[in-house]
């Protein structure tokens, strides 16, 4: 599976295109926006666009998710049903952050913890991580030992918590029991900033390192 992080809006959110490399079948998570630069980039691989997978609601994360779908003619996959909080306020977000006017929108398919997604012949994990927001979740390559885990992890950091329905307790549980018994060994993208490892952030983060808070 062949990743590329495209930033977009001016909060740098770290889009990702996912290329089958089997197949040339391919998945945009998190289409916050400058959609012009993401669909050069599916062009520029000869990249066969499948679905669109969603994090969470947060406008840098999703304004873009209807318009691409449709462009596309592909279903939108997640979030979990419980950010229908989030989806519902694209507009009021829009006007908040000074974004171009985004629509609300229902997802083809919510997702919940368990579940699958597929493109080509990849399959993604699902994981529901609250605490960001309510109905976060987080896709999980066992395969290529890498997953996509929006704001609910950084480099270094941890998602913010201070926005409506957000919790500091569900997210440092997220973290803890859902990110890392899937190893070590995993690389992750998060939703801003650079990838790491969940290794690495056991070890230094300052927020969720092993021994913080014990």
């Amino acid at each position: 599976m062949k990743v590329t992080l495209i930033p977009v809006t001016p909060f740098q959110q770290n889009s990702s295109l996912l290329v089958c490399e089997k197949t040339g079948r391919a998945a945009i998570v998190d289409p916050g926006g400058d959609l012009d630069i993401i669909k050069g980039e599916v062009e520029r691989q000869k990249a066969s666009v499948e679905k669109v997978l969603l994090t969470h609601g947060h406008i840098d994360h999703c304004a873009g998710a209807k318009t691409l779908a449709e462009h596309y003619g592909v279903p939108i996959e997640g979030p979990h049903i419980d950010e229908r909080f989030w989806i519902d306020q694209l507009p009021q977000q829009s006007l908040r952050f000074g974004f171009p006017a985004a629509e609300a929108f229902e997802p083809t398919r919510w997702l919940k913890d368990k579940d699958t997604v597929t493109f080509g012949d990849e399959t993604l994990e699902v994981y529901h991580c609250p605490g960001h927001t309510p109905g976060h979740v987080i896709f999980f390559s066992r395969a290529h030992r890498l997953a996509l885990v929006g704001d609910v992890l950084f480099a270094g950091s941890i998602g913010r918590t201070d926005f409506p329905r957000g919790n500091h307790g569900d997210l440092i549980r997220s973290i803890r029991e859902k990110l890392w018994p899937l190893g070590d060994d995993v690389t992750f993208v998060p939703g801003h900033g650079p990838t790491s490892t969940f290794g690495d952030e056991r070890r230094t983060n300052p927020y969720v390192a092993d021994g913080v808070g014990a």
